[in-house]
C-alpha cells in the first residue's frame, strides 16, 4: 500500500462532531497557522523589573515628542505608566488631611505591627492605599515606616489599620505628633464581577422581614479606558470620572481630575467611556447631561445612559478636552442615541466613530457644521458581549457578541465562525466584562480573550486569522492585550507583569528566573481507513517538521539544545472508542493518555504498530527553546481485515 499523505484543511473546527470533521483538525493550544500549516506561536519576555498592584484590565501604549515610548496600564487598584523597565505609580488622590484632622492619629499596641489610624470622615474603603508624611516615631515604631505608602483595613468611618515591619515595644493611644499629611488615593475597584448579598441587593426585604437576598447581585469590575493628547494621558473609570495625566520626565506626579485644570468648565461625570473622535473633540459616551441651570463650573445633571457628549476644539487654540460647556460660539456638544438602553462601548476609525449599545450599532460622524456631529444608526439588530471586544484589522472592525461574532467593514455581517458552539457553551457570561480583544497584525490576526465556564479569570483566547479566514484556540492567562506598533513585540499583561510577546519562544519568567517551556500541540480529527469498513496497521510515520528559529543554546546555562517534538497516531475502531495506539516500540497502548514518538531534525522515520478503522494524527512540544512548523508527513500502512 503506497504512503498516505496527511494534508489537513487549515483552521479548527469544533462546531460538528469530530468523526464528520476528517481531514481537518480538531483541537489546538499554542499554534497558528502559516500559509495553511500549523505551527508553534512565539514565546514571551518580561519587560518589567517592578510588579504592579492588582488586576490590570487597561493597556496604552503611545510615544510622546521627545521619542519616550510609554505603556499605561490600569488596575483595579492602581493607575501606572511603564517607561523603560519601570512602573510609576500616577493613581490619582481621592483627598489629603491635614492639621487637626490628622494630629496624633497613630496608635500602637505593644509587639504587634498593627498600627491603627484615626482620622474622621476619611472615606476610604478596605484595601484603598493612604500615603502619610511629617509624623514622628510611635510607640517604638520607626517614622520611615509610618511616612510611606500603606494599604489599609477599615474598621469604621473613621478608623483603620495598616501593617508596618517593625513590631511596636509599647502602647501608645495617641502619637505621630503635629502637621501630620494623610493623601488618600482614590477608592479601589473589583477585580471580577463579585457577588453581593445583602441589604438592597436582589430580593432583600421582599419576603418575609429579616430574610435576606438569595440571588447575588454582582458588583461590576474596574475598567478603564484610555487615550492621549499630546504627551498627556486622558483616562476615565467605568462609570466615574475622567482623569488627567500630565507626562513629565521625572514621572513624579499623578493624575488629576480632568475637572481640576484651568479653565475646566462642566466636565461630565460618571463618564462610562472616554475617546478622542477623529476631530479632535474628547467624547464622554454614557454620562451625566449639561444641565445649565445648575451650579457652575460643573453644570451636572442627571446621569444618562444613552447620552454623547464632546468637549471643544477651538480653531485657533485646537482641541480644549477641559471646555465641556456648549455655546454660540464654540463646538461643544451632545447627541442621545435612540436605540439600546445602554451605551456599552465605542471605537474610532479614520472617518467615523461606532457606537454600540446592547443592541444597535450607530456611527457618529463629523459634520463641520454648527451641529458638529451627525448620528446614523448602522444596525438594530446585533448585539456586543462586553466592552473591551472590539478589534480593528485591515480597516474592517470586529467584535464579539453574545452568541456570534461580527464583522464591519461598512455594512454589519455576522462573521462564519468553526468554533462558536465550542466558545459559546463554555463562557462565564458573569465575568464577561472581563473579556477583550487584541490583534497581532503581523500574523494577520484578530484575538479574544475570555473566561471559560469553570473559570473566574480569563484563561483562554480564540483567534481569527483574517486573511486566512480560520479559526484556532488555546489556553493562555493575559488579562489587557496592545499590539506592537509603538512597541516592537505585541505587550500583554498578567499576575502583575508586563510582557512582550513574540519574543523568544519559551514562557519568560519574572526576576531573572530561568524560562520554562511552553507546551503547544495540534490534533487531528480522525479520519477513515478507505470507507471506515476495513482496518489498517500503520508500521511507520515519516515526519516533515521545520525546526527554524529554534534556539541552538539554552541562554541561561548556554547547554547545546535539541529541539524536538512528539507525534502520535491514534487509532479507534469505532468513534465512541477510546483512542488505542502504540509507541515508537510498537507496545500497544489504549489508554487515553499515551506514549510518543519523539522525533528531531533529523529524525528520517518513526516504526510504531498501530491498528483501527479511524486513525488521528497529533504534534505536540513541551521543551525549551522549540520552535517548529508542521507540513505533511505520511503514514505507511497496509490493509488489515474487515472485522
Amino acid at each position: 500500500m503506497p504512503l498516505i499523505k496527511l494534508g489537513f484543511k487549515p483552521g479548527v473546527n469544533r462546531d460538528r462532531t469530530n468523526y464528520s470533521q476528517e481531514g481537518g483538525w480538531w483541537a489546538s493550544d499554542k499554534i497558528r497557522f502559516r500559509q495553511g500549516f500549523p505551527e508553534k506561536i512565539g514565546g514571551w519576555e518580561v519587560e518589567t523589573f517592578d510588579q504592579y498592584t492588582g488586576q490590570a484590565r487597561s493597556l496604552f501604549t503611545y510615544v510622546t515628542l521627545d521619542g519616550s515610548i510609554l505603556i499605561t496600564l490600569g488596575t483595579h487598584v492602581k493607575m501606572y505608566v511603564n517607561a523603560g523597565t519601570t512602573l510609576y505609580d500616577i493613581t490619582p488622590i481621592r483627598t489629603t488631611f491635614t492639621s487637626t484632622d490628622t494630629d496624633n492619629c497613630f496608635a500602637t499596641t505593644d509587639t504587634l505591627t498593627t498600627v491603627t489610624a484615626t482620622i474622621t470622615g476619611h472615606g476610604a474603603i478596605t484595601g484603598d492605599y493612604v500615603t502619610f508624611s511629617g509624623a514622628t516615631t510611635v510607640g517604638g515604631v520607626p517614622a520611615g515606616e509610618l511616612n510611606a505608602e500603606h494599604e489599609i483595613t477599615v474598621v469604621d468611618s473613621n478608623t483603620f489599620t495598616f501593617t508596618v515591619s517593625t513590631a511596636a515595644t509599647s502602647t501608645v493611644a495617641a502619637g505621630g505628633g503635629t502637621g501630620i499629611t494623610a493623601a488618600f488615593q482614590i477608592n479601589v475597584g473589583y477585580a471580577t464581577a463579585t457577588a453581593g448579598y445583602g441589604w438592597g441587593t436582589s430580593t432583600w426585604s421582599r419576603g418575609t422581614w429579616g430574610s435576606g437576598s438569595t440571588i447575588p447581585f454582582y458588583f461590576i469590575p474596574r475598567l478603564q479606558f484610555q487615550d492621549k493628547f499630546n504627551n498627556d494621558l486622558v483616562f476615565n473609570i467605568r462609570d466615574e470620572n475622567i482623569y488627567y495625566w500630565v507626562y513629565n520626565t521625572g514621572f513624579s506626579n499623578r493624575a488629576v481630575l480632568l475637572s481640576s485644570l484651568s479653565g475646566a468648565v462642566a466636565v461630565p461625570k460618571e463618564v462610562g467611556k472616554i475617546m478622542f473622535a477623529p476631530s479632535g473633540h474628547l467624547l464622554a459616551l454614557a454620562c451625566t447631561n449639561y444641565d445649565a441651570s445648575a451650579s457652575a463650573p460643573d453644570y451636572e445633571g442627571s446621569y444618562d445612559p444613552l447620552l454623547v457628549r464632546w468637549s471643544n476644539v477651538d480653531a485657533t487654540v485646537g482641541p480644549e478636552p477641559e471646555k465641556w460647556q456648549p455655546t454660540a460660539t464654540n463646538t461643544a456638544g451632545f447627541l442621545r442615541l435612540k436605540s439600546g438602553s445602554r451605551i456599552i462601548t465605542a471605537k474610532s476609525t479614520r472617518q467615523e466613530t461606532l457606537i454600540w449599545t446592547d443592541f444597535s450599532l450607530s456611527s457618529l460622524q463629523f459634520l463641520g457644521t454648527q451641529e458638529v456631529f451627525g448620528l446614523q444608526e448602522l444596525s438594530s439588530n446585533i448585539n456586543i458581549m462586553s466592552p473591551n471586544v472590539v478589534a480593528e484589522a485591515n480597516n474592517v472592525i470586529y467584535w464579539m457578541g453574545t452568541d456570534k461574532f461580527y464583522a464591519y467593514s461598512g455594512r454589519v455581517d455576522t462573521l462564519p465562525c468553526t468554533l462558536k458552539q465550542y466558545i459559546f457553551d463554555d463562557i462565564n457570561r458573569e465575568q464577561s466584562d472581563l473579556f477583550f480583544a487584541g490583534t497581532n497584525n503581523e500574523y494577520n490576526e484578530v484575538i479574544w480573550f475570555y473566561v471559560s465556564e469553570g473559570s473566574q479569570d480569563i484563561d483562554r483566547y480564540v483567534i481569527y486569522n483574517h486573511q486566512e479566514q480560520i479559526w484556532y484556540y488555546g489556553t493562555l492567562d493575559r488579562t489587557a492585550w496592545v499590539d506592537a506598533g509603538v512597541t516592537d513585540f505585541p505587550i500583554a499583561v498578567d499576575d502583575g507583569w508586563v510582557y512582550a510577546h513574540e519574543k523568544g519562544n519559551d514562557d519568560g519568567q519574572p526576576l531573572g528566573a530561568a524560562p520554562q517551556p511552553i507546551t503547544a500541540y495540534i490534533e487531528s480529527a480522525d479520519m477513515d481507513i478507505g470507507d471506515g469498513d476495513k482496518f489498517i496497521l500503520i508500521n511507520r510515520v515519516i515526519p516533515d517538521v521545520n525546526f527554524t528559529d529554534s534556539d541552538t543554546v539554552n541562554s541561561v546555562t548556554g547547554v547545546a539544545l535539541t529541539p524536538e517534538v512528539d507525534i502520535t497516531v491514534g487509532v479507534r475502531k469505532f468513534p465512541g472508542a477510546l483512542p488505542a495506539t502504540s509507541d515508537v516500540n510498537g507496545n500497544s497502548n489504549t489508554k487515553p493518555v499515551v506514549t510518543s514518538a519523539t522525533i528531531d531534525q533529523y529524525t528520517n522515520q518513526v516504526f510504531l504498530r498501530a491498528r483501527g478503522r479511524q486513525m488521528n494524527f497529533k504534534i505536540e512540544s513541551d521543551g525549551i527553546g522549540v520552535q517548529w512548523q508542521l507540513g505533511y508527513p505520511r503514514v505507511d500502512g497496509r490493509e488489515a481485515g474487515k472485522r
